[in-house]
């Protein structure tokens, strides 16, 4: 099951962010977006009333920019992350956006097919993108044509 993300969410997911991201965001930062900004939309997957995955992104106007997405190294594989990108996707063309855009690790092999796998290309290479060792990031993009229905 996939619903919003809620404030008691936020041990699990800032849990599950330590365990699969070298530069974790804390709880702060997603009661931020949770709280602060109108743009977010954070949603949380469940199985067996467990959190195992959750994804956020932001939706400006015509664009939408995934912010995180992750599933447990536990339940990876059962395709939850496919799941949380059709969420992602689907929202973002009832809020009217036309593409979607995310940067990832240029060494995060298995995201980046997934990103393929759901039609995103690599547009840009963005240098030093990331603070904890100065990796680059692949700017990836993909058209979804929004209907604001």
């Amino acid at each position: 099951m996939i619903r919003e993300m809620t404030h008691t969410d936020l041990n699990r997911v800032s849990e599950l962010e330590k365990e699969l991201f070298t530069l974790p965001w804390g709880i702060e930062d997603f009661k931020h977006e949770l709280e602060n900004n109108e743009f977010a939309h954070y949603y949380v997957l469940l199985e067996e009333d467990e959190i195992v995955g959750y994804c956020g992104f932001w939706t400006l106007y015509e664009q939408a920019q995934i912010t995180t997405i992750g599933v447990t190294k536990s339940a990876q594989g059962k395709g939850y992350a496919s799941q949380l990108m059709q969420v992602i996707e689907d929202c973002s063309c009832k809020e009217g956006c036309e593409t979607l855009s995310l940067e990832v690790r240029v060494s995060n092999t298995p995201a980046q097919k997934l990103y393929e796998k759901f039609g995103y290309i690599t547009i840009n290479t963005r240098k030093s993108y990331y603070s904890d060792n100065h990796e680059d990031a692949f700017l990836m993009m993909k058209a979804i044509g929004g209907s604001n229905e």
